[in-house]
């Protein structure tokens, strides 16, 4: 009997072409009402956008494996019934995250937000800024896409702490950020979001920040406290770059758009043109390990 594997229906050919011979490969509908049975499934295939997989989880009998194509599943934990296993791709945005973090980190150091402003005023006007020789940069979840971080601060010659969930050899727990935080020149956030990291980065977290420190946020919106956030920058104690916030998108009119010394970006960190090759070339092979009764990769436990 053909394995079924369920994949989100705009999946273009040359993707489908990446998944293994001896499957039924059938479509996740994009729009409309989802009736109350599916059908059959061995395999759902998230892609990168997770609010109608999540919808149609319950409505698959027999569901084995859910595969997301991100390294973000937060909004699958939750949908996983017992006995489903749920992988990300952890990984997969390690080159591109960590690109965006190293331009935002550099822009907002060397004011070009300002110079940009600036430029279409057609006005000259000197201003400096900061390098990151010798700056401390404070990773806050140094997993794949922290470790790929490090690797392109060094010949900028930043100086790096590692902070995860647990302490290890040269990282430090998550437990000892309240420590570390008053020596950071700039701290990155690359955590996942589960119920321990939401609201993490409240107003206590931002006051115990150097002033003038640089606030990246790479990883979820709801991490952070916004009000508390929003206080921060208006008393313009610290900067921050983001990539996501909270709420997303970030409406018409919200005070975030206009408070001094933010740099924001809507969600596109890891929006590269090679992602979804990567993306469908993993589910590949995580199709054939199924196929084959071998372990899969990335199985997610405890939102990780």
């Amino acid at each position: 009997m053909a394995v079924d594997v369920w994949v989100p229906e705009q999946t273009a050919p040359e993707l489908r072409a990446m998944l293994p011979d001896g499957i039924s490969v059938h479509d996740l509908p994009q729009h409309g009402e989802l009736p109350a049975a599916l059908g059959h499934a061995d395999m759902l295939i998230a892609g990168f956008f997770h609010e109608r997989p999540a919808e149609a989880i319950p409505r698959l009998a027999g569901l084995r494996v859910v595969q997301s194509l991100s390294a973000g599943v937060d909004l699958l934990v939750s949908r996983i019934p017992s006995g489903v296993t749920l992988c990300d791709r952890s990984g997969i945005h390690d080159a591109s995250v960590s690109e965006w973090v190293v331009m935002a980190t550099l822009a907002m150091r060397r004011r070009l937000p300002e110079h940009v402003l600036q430029q279409q005023r057609a006005a000259w006007r000197f201003g400096g800024g900061s390098d990151l020789e010798g700056a401390n940069v404070l990773i806050v979840g140094h997993g794949s896409i922290g470790r790929a971080l490090e690797a392109r601060l060094a010949p900028l010659g930043a100086r790096v702490t590692r902070v995860a969930r647990t302490k290890r050899d040269s990282v430090h727990g998550v437990d000892e950020l309240s420590a570390l935080l008053p020596d950071a020149d700039v701290v990155v956030l690359l955590v996942p979001l589960t119920p321990d990291t939401r609201g993490m980065v409240d107003a206590a977290f931002l006051q115990r920040m150097r002033d003038g420190a640089l606030l990246v946020n790479a990883a979820r919106g709801a991490i952070v406290d916004t009000d508390a956030l929003l206080t921060a920058l208006r008393e313009e104690r610290i900067r921050a770059a983001l990539d996501v916030t909270d709420p997303e998108p970030l409406p018409d009119g919200h005070p975030l758009w206009t408070a001094p010394g933010v740099l924001i970006t809507p969600h596109i960190g890891g929006a590269v043109s090679r992602v979804f090759e990567r993306g469908w070339r993993f589910a590949g092979e995580q199709v054939r390990r199924y196929l084959a009764g071998e372990p899969l990769r990335n199985v997610v436990v405890d939102g990780y």
